[in-house]
């Protein structure tokens, strides 16, 4: 990832992983560019948190919030850490990731392998405060109670964030996505959103929802994110789902695939969910985003915040502020003013 633009030609030729993690080492010894892409009519607020523009880099990518604030220097509105679980774990066997040139995509079954929560507690406690951060909290493959271990996590990370996700959308931990069920995750909003007010009062809570999901589980979670009056919907997670059409030699691997194919079905689910809850609760776009257009088509859909990672293994780190170079553009066509003007337009 960002190999060529790293100066480190070389990453292109080794496996997916290793490959990451050499990048995370080139950012953290100031290897990155440092873009700065100032335009006030792409600032916007949401859940109370003021964003310099509306573009992110999704959870997955730092997962150890090692490099957070190099990442924010490559010209994104917000990062998202993580994911975290309270106890380090390993994740799932190697190989877990690979690569779908042909189809811009990726498919990875990592597990959720980080370092675990007191580790990315001292980073985050230790780096210097710039930018909109937050963090994707998980759940470890062996607990006993998943749903505590989401609570521990907000009570760990209080005051250390902008936001928290809850993600209940991987599918690469047996049972995860369970908690999608309505009374599982009922159970699970409450009891996380009660120690948020306890011991993080006034922080943002967004929830990241699977893309693989019938009509029944679309109701169930929109509903409830209207009574709890949730801060945000992160719309949507990788898809175990394989189209015909993938031509990459991998497509046949199991995990959730990220990347190009997974703009359409992902586009249309934040569709559908702004025309239920887009009055109420926020939306954000991610999945398959490698432009300005698709950024947009996001926004037009609904989304208030747009997140991207996958699109930049093949475009390398220039890809955000071409991204957010680009917006202005599309506003100027469409006759708005500010980015904001133009969520869900696409409804109208």
């Amino acid at each position: 990832m960002f190999a060529a633009e790293l100066g480190a030609k070389a990453l292109t030729g080794l496996d997916p992983e290793t490959a990451h993690r050499l990048t995370i080492k080139m950012l953290k010894h100031g290897r990155g560019p440092k873009v700065s892409v100032k335009t006030p009519r792409l600032a916007t607020r949401i859940a109370g948190i003021d964003f310099p523009n509306p573009l992110g880099l999704a959870a997955g990518f730092d997962k150890n919030a090692e490099v957070v604030n190099p990442v924010l220097d490559l010209g994104f509105g917000f990062v998202e850490a993580g994911a975290v679980t309270p106890k380090p774990q390993p994740g799932n066997p190697k190989p877990r990731v690979f690569r779908l040139r042909e189809d811009a995509a990726v498919i990875n079954r990592y597990g959720f392998n980080n370092d675990g929560l007191m580790r990315v507690k001292n980073r985050l406690a230790r780096r210097r405060k710039k930018g909109v951060v937050g963090i994707n909290l998980g759940a470890n493959k062996d607990s006993d109670d998943r749903t505590q271990d989401y609570v521990d996590a907000i009570a760990g990370l209080s005051g250390l964030v902008d936001f928290y996700t809850v993600n209940i959308s991987s599918p690469n931990t047996p049972g995860l996505r369970a908690l999608q069920d309505k009374a599982a995750l009922e159970d699970l909003m409450m009891r996380v959103l009660k120690e948020r007010d306890e011991k993080a009062p006034g922080t943002p809570v967004f929830l990241k929802i699977a893309p693989d999901l019938v009509d029944e589980d679309k109701a169930d979670i929109s509903a409830l994110a209207r009574e709890l009056a949730l801060d945000g919907l992160i719309v949507s997670n990788t898809t175990v789902a394989r189209s015909d059409s993938l031509l990459g030699r991998a497509a046949h691997e199991k995990g959730g695939l990220s990347g190009r194919p997974l703009f359409a079905p992902s586009t249309k689910l934040l569709h559908e969910f702004y025309a239920e809850i887009g009055d109420v609760v926020p939306l954000v776009g991610v999945g398959g985003v490698s432009s300005a257009r698709q950024a947009y088509e996001k926004i037009l859909a609904g989304a208030s915040l747009v997140q991207l990672y996958t699109a930049m293994i093949y475009e390398g780190p220039g890809l955000p502020s071409k991204i957010l170079r680009g917006l202005p553009d599309f506003l100027d066509a469409d006759g708005f003013e500010n980015i904001s003007d133009a969520v869900g337009a696409a409804h109208t």
